[in-house]
């Protein structure tokens, strides 16, 4: 369980899926392949800032909430064998485990995630910020508006 959370907006997410294109623009992917679920919403947006338009994704299931549970690969990109050419996204680099098993698995591709922490970066080629270990991100399509009653209401009771 996590001790500490990190929210992440929207926008900031926005702009942190821009700035990473920024950095991999000097590539020439031939396309890209999101992690599911987490990479598919990076992966549209740098898609979109690249010009690319072959997309192809990876499913992966390690965790259930916030537990961690045994790596299950449950489908494989059908673009390539072996990465060559092709560029990986996700959101979160966390321990390594789902990294590791996609770099082996896709060894010649190029790897790069909006965050990560220390246990996973080493699995990772290119990534905006590093967070902390014990930082669970919230990220937005975890969330959902909901009504806060005026600061002044809670204080009253």
């Amino acid at each position: 369980m996590a001790t500490k959370y990190m929210t992440v907006s929207w926008d900031q997410l926005h702009k942190d899926a821009r700035i990473l294109s920024e950095r991999l623009s000097n590539f020439n992917f031939r396309g890209i392949i999101a992690i599911t679920r987490g990479g598919l919403i990076p992966a549209a947006i740098i898609a979109r800032e690249l010009e690319l338009r072959l997309i192809d994704t990876i499913s992966v299931v390690t965790y259930d909430e916030e537990k961690r549970g045994e790596l299950n690969i449950i489908k494989n990109p059908s673009i390539t064998e072996d990465g060559k050419g092709f560029l990986i996204i996700d959101d979160l680099v966390d321990s390594g485990i789902t990294a590791k098993a996609i770099r082996k698995l896709l060894p010649k591709a190029y790897f790069a995630c909006l965050y990560a922490k220390p246990a996973g970066k080493e699995y990772t080629d290119e990534f905006i910020m590093e967070v902390q270990q014990d930082m669970w991100i919230l990220f937005p399509w975890d969330m959902a508006p909901a009504f806060a009653p005026p600061l002044i209401k809670s204080q009253k009771k």
